[in-house]
């Protein structure tokens, strides 16, 4: 039964918590083959007056936002259109890679590469995957079901897709995008 006992700066918010407890739970069942429920987390809040470093008393760094939910923000963004909200999402050197395509810098690009493709596409999604990777980016996979209309008006659906993000500082750098919209093209 692996127990973890952490010691924070007060001043996290429960959700804050809440996700590092969860993270911090995902963490040890990820070596340690133990049940969800056998993984107990203890977050203690030490007040600021208490804690020292370099002879000086320290205040917590903000929390990093939740890299999951920018990404869905970004998807119902660029669904509903509303690209400046969407654009305001992006980091510096941002590039998205789509199946067939070089890399792509910006939202316009991607609009012009699709236009030829499909009237519109909406996306059901079965999931998030968020993870760390060994640099300073959040990883997080969506994966799920695509479905729309071709310009002849004719719908489709049940595309499979899988969507990988990049997010550094709370900002999206890289979006690589696969997906089976080719082949059920090709077999239609």
């Amino acid at each position: 039964m692996p127990i973890v006992d952490l010691h924070v700066l007060e001043g996290y918010n429960p959700e804050e918590k809440q996700r590092l407890g969860e993270a911090l739970t995902d963490a040890v069942r990820f070596v340690v083959p133990a049940a969800l429920e056998l993984v107990t987390v203890m977050i203690r809040d030490l007040p600021a007056e208490n804690y020292y470093r370099g002879r000086s008393q320290r205040i917590p760094a903000p929390a990093r936002p939740d890299p999951t939910q920018i990404v869905k923000d970004y998807l119902a963004a660029m669904e509903a259109r509303e690209l400046d909200k969407a654009r305001a999402m992006l980091g510096d050197g941002f590039t998205m890679t789509f199946p067939g395509t070089a890399p792509m810098r910006t939202l316009e690009e991607l609009i012009e590469w699709s236009k030829p493709r499909y009237k519109f596409v909406t996306k059901t999604y079965d999931g998030f995957d968020a993870l760390h990777s060994a640099g300073d980016a959040a990883i997080v996979y969506c994966r799920g079901i695509l479905q729309g209309e071709y310009h002849d008006n004719s719908p489709f659906e049940g595309i499979r897709f899988i969507d990988r993000f990049e997010i550094e500082d709370g900002k999206i750098t890289r979006q690589d995008v696969w997906n089976d919209m080719a082949e059920v093209r090709t077999n239609a």
